[in-house]
């Protein structure tokens, strides 16, 4: 056995960290999916770690409190196994926590798993998603913040403001979510982009006032709105082409409405980043945004239906605010 900062090394390369793991499974992300890499999950980290205690989620949400209890138990790393909303939830306590000796540890399982694209993870490979967990390298990373009290769907009592890692979407985004849930036999990548492509001809718009903590303005009827920690959203789409999870910057993306014939030129761009182009898309970056809509909106983080509650939303960027196991830069 050879020793390598906090790990331990074998003969046969498989590197042991002394950290404590806590590990959270969530069964039921990517439609399923989840549940069916739990035991290839647990058997790689076992032969991986030293330290390592499993535990899996029940209801929705239910990730969160897991969180807290491995926070409070003294947890160096706490792995959640799931996408976006998975490693979402988690870290939105782990930061809350205000404890900085903890890490968040990724494991792709998820429907999009967008904010693990940042870091190179590859949704078929788990082996090397926890040959990089057990390598045990941490970046620090930014993280989101909607400031202005929200509650997610299954929960409407649960008024909160709110962590998040890649991307709060409103408009479009929302009426993708809404029809991708109804969808049969998808999953994936190709899950957004079929009930995308339907919705490009249905949704009608949404009016919202922009204005960044800079003094930009704008003023007008959009199809969609997000604002991006990451670069990607959507099973892939590089929707914030010049975004870092470390730039210490929020990036809003304005697409303004259009007929649908426009909007499906919108969408293939999209695809390949090159939506910027367009006449109807504007880029902003700032440290924070405040969104003004009609009435409260109902809106994603990271892939988690809210709704909010009040007609203006608040977000913000706290530089550095989470520690990631990730691979060096």
């Amino acid at each position: 056995m050879v020793r390598q900062g906090d790990a331990d090394v074998r003969s046969d390369g498989f590197v042991l960290t002394t950290r404590r793991h806590y590990v959270i499974f969530n069964p039921a992300s990517g439609r399923g999916h989840g549940g069916r890499r739990i035991e290839t999950y647990q058997r790689l980290l076992r032969d991986s770690l030293d330290d390592v205690t499993f535990a899996a989620t029940t209801r929705p949400g239910e990730e969160r409190d897991l969180a807290e209890h491995a926070v409070a138990d003294g947890y160096d790393v706490v792995v959640a196994v799931g996408g976006d909303g998975t490693w979402s939830n988690v870290a939105d306590r782990l930061v809350a926590s205000t404890r900085e000796d903890v890490a968040l540890g990724i494991l792709p399982s998820g429907t999009g798993n967008d904010f693990g694209r940042n870091f190179g993870h590859d949704p078929k490979d788990p082996a090397e998603a926890v040959r990089v967990l057990t390598e045990g390298n941490t970046r620090a990373v930014d993280v989101g913040r909607v400031d202005s009290a929200s509650a997610p769907e299954h929960e409407p009592d649960r008024m909160e403001p709110r962590h998040f890692l890649n991307l709060i979407g409103f408009g479009f985004d929302v009426a993708v979510i809404d029809a991708a849930a109804s969808a049969r036999f998808l999953r994936g990548e190709l899950l957004y982009k079929v009930t995308a492509l339907r919705q490009l001809f249905r949704f009608p718009g949404v009016g919202v006032d922009v204005t960044a903590e800079g003094g930009a303005k704008r003023e007008s009827t959009q199809l969609m709105l997000t604002v991006s920690n990451g670069r990607f959203f959507g099973g892939g789409f590089p929707i914030a082409p010049t975004a870092t999870v470390c730039d210490g910057k929020l990036h809003a993306c304005l697409i303004g409405d259009a007929p649908p014939w426009t909007r499906l030129k919108l969408f293939n761009l999209a695809e390949r980043g090159r939506h910027t182009t367009s006449a109807r898309v504007e880029m902003l970056e700032d440290v924070g945004f405040r969104l003004r809509f009609l009435e409260p909106p109902r809106f994603e983080v990271d892939g988690e239906l809210r709704r909010a509650a009040e007609a203006t939303v608040a977000v913000r960027i706290l530089p550095g605010a989470l520690q990631v196991v990730a691979p060096p830069e």
